[in-house]
């Protein structure tokens, strides 16, 4: 597997839009070769989470000591708790995967691609804000505070929609499924990925 083979996939929306479930549909259903990033967060899990498969859950005092460490590709505050994409899963993934799907906020997001440019960005659009509450409302392990804060925070993060490659509206879940399976097809045909297999027919000579 080369280099140039490798895919820096980035997947980010506002909290309720279906990122989670469009990433869970690319990994396992039509990207297998895809490996998903496991990033380090100080909040506390969900009923449903599983330490290592959704996130690792560490204290505020190791991921002081990961961040002095370096052991971060980057990391962010969101919602009042500390997420980071730890250096480990990016090699992880090269030795054993096609590329690498991260689950990170704008934040994370300009520092992915600040230092690995070839990195692809993708922001997940709720149809509308009315649709994006009635979704957060849906989940019965959010307060109403929590909703409120959400939906504050949803208008921010989408004001950053500029900043990524490509935008997908989850209006439905298989059309925004073949859109995102779309998007990374496209990237595997994408030139500079393949400029050195142009390259080295072009070195072959006249037959």
């Amino acid at each position: 597997m080369s280099n140039d083979d490798f895919l820096l996939l980035i997947l980010s929306s506002p909290s309720g839009a279906g990122k989670t479930t469009l990433k869970s549909r690319i990994l396992t259903e039509s990207h297998p070769e895809l490996r998903f990033s496991v990033s380090h967060t100080t909040r506390q899990p969900r009923a449903s989470e599983v330490d290592g498969r959704e996130y690792h859950f560490i204290d505020n005092a190791r991921f002081a000591r990961m961040t002095e460490q370096g052991e971060f590709a980057e990391w962010a505050e969101v919602h009042g708790n500390l997420y980071g994409t730890s250096l480990r899963e990016i090699e992880i993934a090269r030795t054993s995967h096609r590329g690498v799907v991260f689950d990170i906020d704008h934040q994370g997001a300009r520092q992915i691609k600040a230092t690995m440019p070839e990195a692809v960005s993708v922001f997940i659009l709720p149809p509308s804000m009315a649709e994006l509450e009635r979704r957060l409302r849906a989940r019965a392990s959010d307060d109403e505070a929590t909703v409120q804060r959400r939906l504050l925070a949803a208008r921010s993060e989408i004001g950053h929609y500029a900043f990524f490659d490509y935008l997908v509206v989850n209006d439905d879940l298989e059309a925004a499924h073949k859109k995102l399976d779309a998007i990374v097809v496209a990237e595997r045909a994408n030139r500079a990925r393949n400029a050195r297999a142009a390259e080295r027919l072009l070195s072959e000579g006249h037959v």
